[in-house]
């Protein structure tokens, strides 16, 4: 599966893409905000995440930008089951922080989750980390009211995390009535 918005190219990861993102996610900065990616991240975590299969109802995508010299990898951005829902997860390398990036990949997951016929996603982020939240916000999200301690593996403990959903059909069932828009998105089998 595939998707093409305005900047961005979403597509599945592939054997040849172990390298870059070995290189890429082999950042603490990057694995110190996400939950399941371990630190030190190595060559044999890269491979098995690019190998783990694909399901058709929870996509994983790297974010790709194209560009003349093809497509660099920026980011990561998908869907996976979550304590029984369906959670949404996304990261970007730091120097391609700021460019609205996240929320662009983000916002077009979630227009394909709509169109898979999920009625709920969920999100969270360490406390510790605004931006991640104000990324949430930006593409519909609301908060829950809830912090919880969840585990990072990348920090080796537990850290306070603010949880946010996002209702699909709750007052109708176009993005834009859930603060989104995936007008200009395209997705591909």
């Amino acid at each position: 599966m595939f998707i093409r918005s305005e900047r961005l190219f979403l597509r599945p990861g592939w054997s040849e893409d172990c390298a870059d993102l070995l290189s890429l996610i082999s950042d603490e900065a990057i694995v110190r905000n996400l939950a399941n990616v371990p630190w030190p991240y190595t060559a044999e975590d890269a491979r098995r995440f690019i190998e783990l299969p694909q399901d058709r109802l929870l996509p994983r995508f790297l974010i790709t930008v194209p560009g003349a010299q093809g497509a660099r990898i920026v980011g990561g951005c998908g869907l996976s089951a979550l304590d029984g829902e369906t959670n949404l997860g996304y990261w970007i390398v730091p120097g391609e922080w700021g460019r609205g990036y996240a929320s662009e990949a983000a916002r077009a997951v979630l227009g394909l989750a709509h169109a898979l016929g999920h009625r709920r996603i969920v999100a969270s982020h360490y406390i510790d980390n605004a931006a991640s939240g104000r990324v949430l916000e930006k593409v519909g999200f609301r908060r829950t009211g809830r912090v919880v301690e969840r585990f990072s593996k990348g920090r080796g403990f537990a850290s306070p995390s603010r949880e946010y959903e996002v209702l699909f059909g709750s007052t109708g069932d176009s993005p834009e009535d859930w603060g989104g828009d995936d007008s200009m998105a395209r997705c591909a089998a």
